[in-house]
């Protein structure tokens, strides 16, 4: 399978992966609070990048200071996102968590430096319209009232998640850098974050039942260990806008498994937002995609034009 091929297969396994943790987040927070449940989700996500950094010691190279602070940087951003995240989910739906956090797919290409040029064409703020109208039906549920807490704060997650993801691009696009040091780096920094917080709840997180801690670990070891390094792996072999734009299946993802196993439902108002949540960020990919492709075509033959011609050798 070509490169390109293989980095979209993972980035919409990752989208899936995402679709499903609002779920998992939603119904774990409904039995433990939310920074018992970050600080479990970043402990057994430490702990599994731990033990995998331990059995490839003997064969890679070890910690450069480059990882080190990329890593630390990159962990309290990402803490910031699923703190965000995880208080948006525990008072919103499932289904409406996922279909806000898309509007990352719109926000990437504003704050992203390396997709070349910055002027985007009129159509994508057009697209992003779109998008801000769906949030506001979305939102709106049976009619018009103040925006909830919730969804707030997902629209806050959208925000600092489009950072995130424009950032993870900007460090790693100086000096190749292993994405499982990286992973590691923001586990340890995020289990420091909510260690403190945590603590008062110790109790409550040690008797959870079975089923809570299913949930934790599905959240540990997929949503986190395997998404923040697939995620790491696919753009560092693509631009960020286009890793951002390929998770666009993650609000559908998040909508069929809100509906099929949270019993949520969508009322008339909100199911219009979704299909213009979806429409206006798949309009948004397309876009931004011909954008890039056109630039990086423009940019290419003015270099062509500009290389100055070699000098035959006198013999």
């Amino acid at each position: 399978m070509p490169v390109a091929r293989r980095t979209d297969a993972v980035l919409f396994l990752i989208a899936l992966v995402w679709g499903s943790s609002y779920l998992a987040a939603k119904t774990a927070t409904g039995t433990l609070p939310v920074t018992a449940v970050l600080f479990a989700r970043y402990a057994i996500s430490a702990l599994a990048c731990g033990a995998l950094v331990a059995f490839r010691s003997r064969t890679r190279g070890g910690w450069t200071r480059a990882e080190v602070r990329a890593g630390s940087l990159l962990g309290v951003t990402q803490a910031a996102v699923l703190a965000l995240e995880t208080y948006g989910v525990a008072h919103t739906s499932a289904a409406n968590a996922g279909l806000i956090i898309s509007l990352t797919i719109v926000l990437t290409p504003l704050l992203d430096r390396t997709a070349g040029s910055r002027r985007l064409p009129g159509t994508f703020f057009l697209a992003a319209g779109v998008c801000v109208l769906a949030v506001g039906l979305l939102t709106a549920g049976t009619g018009l009232h103040a925006l909830r807490l919730g969804d707030a704060l997902m629209l806050a997650a959208a925000v600092v998640r489009a950072g995130h993801v424009a950032l993870v691009g900007r460090v790693t696009a100086r000096r190749p850098m292993d994405p499982l040091h990286l992973t590691t780096a923001q586990t340890v920094v995020g289990s420091a974050l909510f260690l403190a917080p945590a603590l008062t709840h110790g109790p409550d997180l040690v008797h959870s039942g079975a089923a809570t801690w299913s949930q934790l670990i599905y959240l540990a070891l997929f949503c986190s260990v395997f998404a923040f390094l697939a995620q790491t792996w696919a753009v560092q072999r693509t631009s960020a806008s286009r890793a951002s734009l390929l998770l666009g299946t993650e609000p559908v993802w998040a909508v069929a498994i809100g509906v099929s196993l949270g019993g949520e439902r969508l009322t008339v108002w909100a199911t219009l937002g979704a299909v213009l949540m979806i429409a206006g960020t798949y309009w948004g990919q397309a876009i931004e995609r011909t954008h890039r492709t056109t630039a990086a075509t423009t940019a290419a033959r003015v270099e062509d034009r500009t290389r100055p011609t070699a000098t035959p050798t006198a013999v």
